[in-house]
């Protein structure tokens, strides 16, 4: 591990809008900040909001500068990259925003039922082949561990270059019946900029410099736990 590696990692260790999470502290457990997350850190009642495989913390900084009476935790098991986000948040001394360093297959260890009010996932790893469908961060895998913990009207925000992914998500919705609420194959030549924050990270811009169309869609779970591959 390079220097400034291990600089960053000691760093992030003291930093103290940074939870670190090992598997042995929630593997069939619940972390004792489940259901205290505004209590804890936050001192408010705001909307909670997750972005999920956050990587550098771009989306969830902007998102929590746009959206001051929103709290916003960046979620991602790869601490470099969340010190720079963490960083992001402490130079910008922005008090709405934190971040959670775990694997995202135990985050419902993290969440009461109904604490948090919205989740964006912004461009996953699309998992292409079929043999790695389970591990697609909108597949009914992941999605049933959100109903655990998301709102029933709580929304579930997508942006992806993929077209593989972007059908796919599509295509589930469709068969289990969940509330689309809104789609776009291109979302900047589309009405709902706005609507997705009008926010573009680095490799979002790199995207569109290549001519990839940014794909763009809404839905919520209802509440539905039954949610079966397409």
């Amino acid at each position: 591990m390079g220097k400034d590696k291990i600089r960053r990692f000691a760093e992030l260790h003291n930093f103290h809008h940074v939870i670190e999470s090992g598997i042995e502290e929630v593997f069939k457990a619940d972390h004792p900040l489940k259901g205290r997350w505004r209590e804890f850190y936050f001192k408010n009642n705001y909307p909670l909001v997750l972005e999920l495989g956050c990587g550098k913390g771009e989306y969830t900084i902007k998102l929590a500068e746009k959206y001051p009476s929103k709290n916003f935790i960046g979620v991602d098991i790869k601490g470099n990259r969340i010190w720079v986000g963490a960083k992001m948040a402490l130079e910008n001394k922005l008090k709405n925003v934190m971040f959670l360093r775990t694997r995202i297959e135990f985050i419902a260890s993290f969440f009461e039922t109904d604490e948090v009010d919205e989740l964006w996932i912004t461009f996953p790893d699309p998992q292409e082949t079929n043999s790695r469908r389970r591990k697609r961060l909108i597949s009914p895998v992941f999605l049933k561990k959100y109903c655990g913990f998301l709102k029933k009207d709580g929304i579930i925000n997508l942006k992806t270059d993929n077209d593989i992914l972007y059908n796919y998500t599509l295509d589930l919705i469709k068969q289990n019946n969940l509330n689309l609420t809104l789609s776009t194959f291109d979302l900047y030549n589309s009405e709902f900029v706005a609507k997705a924050g009008n926010i573009k990270t680095h490799y979002e811009q790199i995207f569109l410099n290549e001519g990839k169309p940014i794909h763009y869609l809404q839905f919520n779970l209802n509440g539905n736990e039954n949610i079966n591959e397409p």
